[in-house]
C-alpha cells in the first residue's frame, strides 16, 4: 500500500471497528442468555422496546441520547460505548502496524473474539464455546495463510514448509498452554469436590495458542496472570472478602493480556 493511503486505511479500519463493536455488544448481551444475535432486532434491556435505527448508531446515538433509553429513560450501560471505542481503537492500531496485509485481518479477528470473551466472563462468568472453540477453529484456518511464529518450530523443523510449520506451531501452542491448566482443574476438582478454575479458561488458552503460538501465548498468560493477581489482591483487601468465597473473572484478565500482544510486533 502506498504510504499516502495509510491514514485513510487506518481511519476506515477504526470506523469498521466502531460498527463491529456495536454487533459485539449484541453478542455480549445475548449469547449468555441464549438469545439469537440475528433476531429480534435491538431492544432496550429494561423496557423491551425495539431500538430505532437512528438510536442505534455506534457511539453517536449514546451521546445524543445522553446515555439513556428514549422510551423508559433508564441509563444505558457504559459498557456499550466502551466496547465500540475499544474495538475502533484496536482495529486502527492494528491497521497502522500491519498495513494492508492478511495479518491485519487475523489480529482484528482475534481482538474481536477477545473483546466478547472479556465481557461475558466479566459480567456473567461465562466463556462461550461459540467464541473459544469456534475461535480456535478460525485461528487454525488462518494459520494456513498467516504464519504462527515459534522459535521451537524454526529450531527443530527448519526443513518443513512454512504452512506445515505454522500449523505445528499453532497446535503446539494450543496444547502446551491448555493442557497443564486442564490437568490442574481435574486435580483440584477431585481434591476439593468442586470446580475451581473453570474449564472455559482451558478452551480460552487453546484459542491463545492457536493464534499467538507458544512463546507469545506464554507472554499473554503472564501478563494476564499478573494483572489478575494484582486486581484480586486489591479487590479482596478493599472488600475484605475471603479468597475461597470470591469468584474473580480470571478469563477477563487473560483476554486483556492477550489483546496487548499483537499490538507490539
Amino acid at each position: 500500500m502506498p504510504p499516502e493511503y495509510l491514514p485513510y486505511y487506518v481511519i476506515a479500519a477504526g470506523l469498521f471497528g466502531l460498527l463491529l463493536g456495536s454487533f459485539l455488544n449484541v453478542c455480549i448481551y445475548r449469547i449468555p442468555r441464549d438469545i439469537s444475535v440475528v433476531t429480534p432486532r435491538s431492544f432496550c434491556p429494561e423496557c423491551g422496546k425495539p431500538v430505532a435505527w437512528h438510536d442505534n448508531i455506534p457511539l453517536a446515538s449514546y451521546l445524543l441520547l445522553r446515555g439513556r433509553c428514549r422510551y423508559c429513560t433508564e441509563r444505558i450501560g457504559w459498557r456499550y460505548p466502551l466496547v465500540e471505542l475499544t474495538t475502533a481503537l484496536l482495529f486502527a492500531i492494528i491497521a497502522a502496524g500491519y498495513g494492508w496485509h492478511l495479518a491485519a485481518l487475523k489480529w482484528m479477528t482475534f481482538e474481536a473474539l477477545l473483546i466478547v470473551l472479556f465481557w461475558t466472563d466479566f459480567e456473567e462468568q461465562i466463556l462461550p464455546d461459540e467464541f473459544t472453540i469456534g475461535g480456535t477453529l478460525i485461528g487454525a484456518i488462518l494459520a494456513i495463510f498467516v504464519t504462527v511464529p515459534s522459535l521451537f518450530g524454526q529450531l527443530f523443523f527448519p526443513q518443513w514448509k512454512p504452512v506445515a510449520r505454522s500449523l505445528f506451531n499453532a497446535a503446539l501452542g494450543a496444547v502446551v498452554l491448555s493442557l497443564p491448566l486442564w490437568l490442574l482443574g481435574v486435580l483440584y476438582a477431585r481434591i476439593r469436590k468442586r470446580e475451581g478454575l473453570g474449564f472455559g479458561d482451558v478452551k480460552l488458552l487453546m484459542l491463545f495458542g492457536v493464534f499467538l503460538g507458544l512463546e507469545k501465548g506464554l507472554q499473554a498468560l503472564m501478563i494476564g496472570a499478573v494483572a489478575g493477581s494484582v486486581f484480586g489482591i486489591i479487590y479482596l483487601f478493599v472488600t475484605r472478602s475471603k479468597a475461597s468465597e470470591t469468584a474473580l473473572p480470571f478469563g477477563s484478565f487473560l483476554c486483556a493480556g492477550a489483546a496487548l500482544v499483537p499490538l507490539f510486533r
